[in-house]
């Protein structure tokens, strides 16, 4: 039996996943309240805040453990969005509503509106605060990006 002064609190262990995304000549990323990468192949002019298409996973693919601590109640989450060697960070927050369950989409929002979709509420960011140049390169089908969420 330990004593309190023996006792030592491990810190909580970030949880992580990576998603892979493709390019699109559409991606404009010139929406004011999201950040979405969809499973599709195809993206049309209404998609302004896609900024990646040909993702290995939706919100529903993502691993269980992601998903649990997604839905911590005000957990932080961290997304870096990696082109090349830019990346774009926006920070956000879990909340306990998250359906986590489309299998297509996942959506980073502004708002604490939840859907499906919605993989990440009061983002620091949207689309179009990502840097120009990263989203010029994402115009490219050839470019490999990435989706990097850490929960805290």
């Amino acid at each position: 039996m330990s004593t309190p002064e023996e006792t030592v609190l491990s810190p909580t262990k970030k949880i992580m996943e990576t998603i892979s995304f493709r390019g699109h000549p559409m991606v404009r990323a010139v929406h004011p309240t999201t950040i979405e990468i969809t499973t599709e192949g195809d993206l049309t002019e209404n998609g302004d805040c896609i900024i990646g298409v040909r993702a290995d996973k939706g919100c529903a693919q993502l691993e269980e453990k992601v998903k649990e601590g997604l839905r911590r109640k005000g957990s932080p989450v961290t997304i870096r969005i990696v082109v090349g060697d830019s990346f774009f960070q926006v920070n956000a927050s879990g909340d306990p509503r998250l359906e986590l369950s489309h299998p297509r989409d996942m959506v980073i929002r502004k708002s604490d509106f939840i859907s499906d979709r919605t993989l990440a509420v009061r983002a620091d960011a949207a689309a179009r605060n990502l840097p120009r140049g990263m989203v010029r390169a994402l115009r490219d089908p050839g470019t490999v990006g990435r989706l990097e969420i850490e929960v805290g």
